[in-house]
């Protein structure tokens, strides 16, 4: 899948990436009302990967549900719309409309470490998460609600069975990891928000932790996210537990192409070791 935040406003970048190959795509998170996000810079590049404070800049669920009908005339992948809010309310509104405008699932974003009274603060917080899930699976009827999770949290497969408990039918691992970058020469942050997230090849090896934590308490589908370049990548990550996997950071460094390539590289892995489907290797690595 796309990951949310990368390449997800519009009708012609998701139709690039889905015939580029991916088998679904993600929106970037949209919220009950427009919001600009914050001032740059937003993004700097690490060695390890990318910092970005973006602050979840969006046209509103109203403007973007004209972008949702419009996707889904010509997609012939699953879309799927991440949704924020300040509060649960909010989240269960845009979570409707989304789903009412044609939307084939909702990703709650209640992981993102930078934005205030939303994303990780809500993750983070066993209380609020249930009752934001518990209200968006209320309303979005028939419809898959996945909930995306903070690695900023102390037992991440705590987390993660609070959120099943509340309802929810699948589960994204993991957002960024907390991080940022100082400028040695004006001995100031680099990033205007001063903190943000880290994604790319860094995250990786706490993304697979936290896939592998979470597969052994809870027993509903796991997306694994953080890392993922090489089909390599998402083996390890099918075999720690996760359904499917998510690309993000990866398209910046390779390009749409990523998709394919990695696509390609999983069907080989198994046609390689006489496995007849994904489904057969997913948690493979938990056998005692």
């Amino acid at each position: 899948m796309l990951a949310s935040g990368i390449l997800g406003y519009c009708t012609e970048t998701l139709e690039t990436i889905a015939e580029a190959g991916a088998g679904a795509v993600v929106t970037k998170s949209i919220g009950l009302k427009p919001r600009k996000g914050n001032a740059n810079p937003t993004v700097v590049q690490a060695d390890c990967g990318l910092i970005n404070a973006m602050g979840l800049p969006n046209p509103g669920i109203n403007e973007f549900a004209q972008e949702i009908r419009g996707a889904k005339k010509t997609l012939k992948v699953p879309l799927i719309v991440s949704v924020y809010g300040f509060k649960a309310e909010e989240y269960a509104i845009v979570a409707e409309k989304a789903i009412a405008c044609g939307a084939d699932a909702v990703e709650l974003n209640c992981s993102c470490p930078h934005v205030k009274e939303t994303g990780s603060e809500i993750g983070q917080d066993p209380k609020v998460l249930a009752e934001v899930v518990a209200r968006a699976k209320k309303v979005v009827k028939g419809k898959p609600v996945f909930v995306k999770l903070s690695p900023n949290v102390a037992s991440i497969a705590e987390i993660a069975e609070v959120a099943v408990k509340a309802g929810a039918d699948g589960l994204t691992a993991i957002n960024t990891v907390k991080a940022m970058a100082i400028d040695v020469e004006t001995a100031m942050p680099i990033l205007s928000n001063r903190v943000g997230g880290l994604s790319g090849p860094a995250v990786k090896p706490v993304a697979l932790r936290c896939v592998y934590e979470i597969y052994e308490r809870v027993k509903v589908p796991i997306i694994g996210c953080g890392g993922i370049a090489r089909w390599q990548d998402a083996v390890e990550f099918m075999l720690a537990g996760a359904s499917a996997v998510q690309i993000g950071t990866a398209i910046a460094t390779k390009g749409p192409t990523v998709f394919r390539t990695i696509t390609l590289g999983i069907d080989a892995y198994l046609r390689k070791n006489n496995y007849r489907s994904v489904k057969e290797i997913v948690g493979l690595s938990h056998r005692r």
